[in-house]
């Protein structure tokens, strides 16, 4: 069976710097698996690759999508099968965990959800909170999904409007779609809080500095529907509200980064109870990786240890 690597974890934990020194050591491919990476307006407030570093190694599913598209799940499997099906080593890179976790344990079929389905639902996660959606799940979905998983509890919500019947029952009667034929390992980085709180600052810091408020006004004149994706990226509409005049560049800033550093909360809380992969095949690394070169001797060892494993 082909081998395939997947590097995860929360958001500034270091994934795009280890994929891609690892692309360079080992001959893989770099393929995007964060579903705000996706956005071809979004290169500065989703940290994409810069050009340098995609001539470095061959990357793939970055910038693909315009904003005015919404991305989904299965389309990003379809996409990433895509992919992966064309190159010697596939590294996937993201902390997407939904994403990931189609590939690698397969996605049940889901009905189209009408967009004011969609756009309810996120005004109601937006409004009452998680555990004020939580409230109004109905009780199948409420039992199974945890007042503090906003994401499914949004697309819990959505289905229900849209269709009628709880996500649970849609996901045991509807035909799953497999795994994907590979054989994956798992570099899973799970870094202290107090580094990605640090990271996070400086992240948003150079963001402002390198061109994050243009980024945001060229994609306000798109005049696109708020409840696109794109439209809740990370930072999007904080500085929104900075640009309307609403709030001053400290409370935007404030704002975002707490936004983010909760988001990685809920990241790494995610990883650490999914299997993505069998446990055996799961390698744990408790930094935040700057450099391949930053790790000590032994941790690159391990690393490298752990991935000729695979055969």
């Amino acid at each position: 069976m082909r081998q395939a690597l997947i590097v995860a974890g929360p958001t500034c934990s270091g994934k795009s710097v280890l994929a891609l020194a690892l692309a360079e050591r080992l001959g893989g491919t770099v393929i995007n698996a964060d579903a705000m990476q996706c956005y071809r307006e979004l290169r500065v407030l989703t940290a994409r690759p810069t050009a340098e570093e995609e001539a470095r190694a061959p990357h793939a599913l970055y910038g693909v999508l315009p904003a005015a598209v919404a991305g989904s799940v299965a389309w990003w499997r379809e996409e990433a099968l895509k992919a992966m099906a064309g190159v010697a080593l596939p590294i996937l890179c993201g902390g997407t965990g939904m994403y990931l976790r189609a590939l690698t344990r397969g996605l049940s079929a889901l009905p189209p959800i009408a967009s004011a389905a969609r756009a309810e639902a996120r005004a109601l996660l937006a409004s009452l909170g998680p555990r004020g959606l939580h409230a109004r799940l109905n009780p199948e979905d409420a039992a199974l999904i945890r007042p503090t998983d906003s994401q499914r509890l949004a697309r819990a919500h959505e289905v229900w409007l849209s269709t009628g019947r709880s996500l649970a029952a849609w996901q045991r009667e509807a035909p799953l779609l497999p795994a994907a034929p590979y054989a994956f390992r798992l570099l899973l980085l799970d870094p202290p809080r107090s580094a990605l709180r640090a990271a996070i600052r400086a992240r948003w810091a150079a963001m402002l500095a390198g061109g994050a408020r243009e980024e945001v006004a060229a994609l306000l004149a798109q005049g696109l529907d708020p409840a696109l994706p794109a439209m809740r990226a990370h930072g999007v509409p904080e500085i929104a509200a900075l640009l309307r005049g609403e709030i001053d560049e400290a409370e935007a800033s404030r704002r975002a980064i707490a936004h983010t550093i909760a988001y990685t909360r809920r990241q790494a809380t995610w990883f650490r109870h999914q299997a993505l992969v069998d446990p055996s095949a799961t390698h744990r690394i408790n930094a935040r990786i700057t450099s391949l070169e930053q790790l000590s001797e032994r941790e690159r060892s391990e690393i490298f240890a752990f991935l000729r494993a695979a055969g």
